[in-house]
């Protein structure tokens, strides 16, 4: 019996009371009763009363090797008691490795990197560096799409509830999105022949100035409810881009560094090389890192004076190098391609028997399940989806949620799990959905 059936525990209470007083009331906590997390290693994670739980969002797609991974946390240890700080008007030897191995791994000619601490902040400098490297101010994103949460970054996004405080969308558009279980279009895959491709050029034509800086999207949506587009979508759009005198820039915080499967970056599924690669989240396995990487024509068109206090940071920097050694040795992408094929499956097959899931989707170690009331209908099923993590929960399995309508239950389990550990989620999620009631 978990916390969530027992009720709060005297220390989970303090914790939560105390994170009511002093935290803004805007940072929000799963559940009715929040777990409050003690400790973690690999896929699982305890919450204070000693309940494990089967970790299969890992901090919002970020844990992606597994949590506390002691071939990453020992070289954390070691440059903690060495170097802890510089900021980038010192270089030292664990950025530029980190750098060095970066331009390796990347697609095309992309080798030269930005640091930064988050997702957010790599978004910023890559739109920021698009209206720098030419003459337009225009960026394209697309609907549901999430870039961050900073002003520049809200605008980006295409989702009312993360778009909230007066924001300001000047120079930033937004196509409808290759969103193919609810097509915005009303066409169905494939002989729509990929028309909301097309979306990007009419709006270039009629809501920019009919040329653009860039255009930035995720290879799959995250907070959008993993919204996986068509294997032709991105071609489609990268030569509409090119087109139009913008630069492709493609947003990894979620899909990077194998997240996907066989490939280092999500857009490599699509077999396009974009102009600009942003990225964080499972890049640093937990620890606060970002980059925006590109080439170095495009790099050498920054203007002005920049400097990152905390961007490059030599222990954040061995602990994002330490992640890609371990994604090689282990051949972490291979098993994701695998372990994931397999993980699908399953989910298919829970699809086959609860009427409630209505659209499984997603790529790799990114799985979704969209929860609707009815199958044909596909009305959004948002309250059962809130009921599904609670039910998930009191069997010890973590997942987390997502969609514009809140009824995406999203997955991103550690890329070295194994089938086991997936027929363990399968049965506590197959237990779950069973004990939720309309």
């Amino acid at each position: 019996m978990t916390t969530s059936q027992k009720g709060v525990s005297p220390r989970s209470k303090e914790v939560i009371q105390k994170h009511e007083r002093y935290l803004w009331p805007a940072v929000t906590n799963y559940y009715e009763n929040p777990l409050v997390a003690d400790h973690a290693s690999m896929q699982y994670l305890w919450d204070i009363e000693g309940n494990r739980y089967l970790d299969f969002f890992g901090g919002i797609v970020t844990i992606g090797i597994g949590h506390c991974n002691p071939k990453v946390t020992s070289k954390i240890k070691a440059q903690v008691e060495k170097l802890q700080h510089t900021s980038t008007l010192f270089p030292n030897e664990a950025i530029v490795e980190l750098a060095e191995k970066l331009a390796q791994i990347t697609p095309g000619s992309l080798e030269k990197s930005f640091f930064t601490s988050s997702g957010t902040e790599a978004n910023e400098v890559a739109i920021l560096l698009a209206r720098m490297a030419g003459p337009s101010y225009d960026v394209v994103s697309l609907r549901h799409g999430y870039s961050g949460g900073s002003a520049l970054a809200k605008s980006v996004t295409a989702q009312a509830p993360w778009r909230k405080g007066g924001v300001v969308s000047v120079g930033i558009s937004h196509a409808i999105n290759p969103y193919c279980y609810r097509c915005p279009l009303q066409l169905k895959y494939p002989e729509c022949g990929v028309a909301c491709a097309n979306d990007v050029e009419n709006l270039i034509q009629t809501g920019t100035s009919g040329s653009i800086a860039a255009f930035i999207a995720e290879p799959i949506q995250g907070v959008g409810g993993f919204i996986t587009p068509p294997p032709e979508y991105f071609k489609i759009v990268y030569r509409i881009v090119k087109n139009y005198g913008g630069l492709f820039v493609s947003d990894e915080v979620q899909t990077g560094f194998g997240r996907t499967g066989k490939k280092w970056f999500g857009i490599e599924q699509w077999e396009v090389v974009p102009d600009i690669i942003t990225c964080a989240k499972s890049m640093g396995n937990g620890v606060p890192v970002g980059a925006t990487i590109t080439t170095p024509e495009l790099a050498q068109k920054f203007q002005g004076l920049t400097i990152s206090t905390f961007g490059g940071n030599p222990v954040t920097s061995v602990a994002a190098r330490a992640v890609i050694e371990v994604i090689e040795e282990e051949n972490l992408r291979e098993n994701t391609h695998v372990v994931g094929g397999y993980f699908r499956s399953k989910l298919e097959e829970l699809k086959a028997k609860h009427s409630l899931i209505g659209d499984v989707r997603g790529m790799g170690m990114m799985q979704a399940l969209e929860l609707v009331k009815d199958q044909h209908t596909k009305q959004p099923a948002a309250a059962e989806s809130a009921q599904l993590l609670e039910r998930a929960r009191d069997n010890g399995l973590l997942i987390g949620k997502g969609g514009l309508y809140g009824n995406v239950i999203r997955m991103a389990p550690p890329m070295n799990i194994s089938k086991a550990d997936v027929d363990e989620g399968i049965r506590m999620l197959d237990k779950a959905l069973s004990s939720v009631r309309a």
